[in-house]
């Protein structure tokens, strides 16, 4: 069973549960070396198996008019993992406009969620969530 925390981009134990990971060289090379980084406008999404070790998180920043996912990691890069992750911050969410740029492996999971292609680099892609309206 994974549980997935909702937590604030200045939160202690967001701090506590993804340092680890942040620091570590195996996740930075995943993230093709790009730091993570995080303030007041953050929101990440947490995923945390049985055991509490986290799997994997999304941090999404909130700016004006949209919000943006943008360097994620997930452990093994799995799949079903990532899924989950996004399947919640869609949810959060909803009612805004919701930007990625993701790795070019992980565009069918985002896609499979309603995220459309807006552009494609040679590792990334830029896809968007339009918000739902009621």
């Amino acid at each position: 069973m994974i549980e997935i925390k909702q937590l604030h981009g200045t939160e202690e134990e967001l701090y506590r549960l993804v340092a680890p990971l942040v620091m570590d060289p195996v996740v930075l090379k995943q993230n093709y070396n790009f730091p993570f980084r995080t303030s007041a406008h953050f929101e990440w999404f947490v995923g945390l198996d049985e055991t509490e070790e986290v799997i994997g998180f999304v941090p999404v920043e909130c700016k004006r008019g949209e919000t943006v996912i943008n360097n994620y990691y997930v452990r093994g890069k799995d799949q079903d993992v990532l899924a989950l992750l996004l399947t919640r911050a869609s949810e959060v969410f909803q009612d805004k406009c919701l930007v990625a740029v993701s790795f070019r492996e992980d565009e069918e999971v985002f896609a499979r969620l309603g995220f459309i292609l807006e552009k494609a680099w040679t590792r990334y892609v830029k896809m968007r969530k339009e918000p739902v309206h009621e």
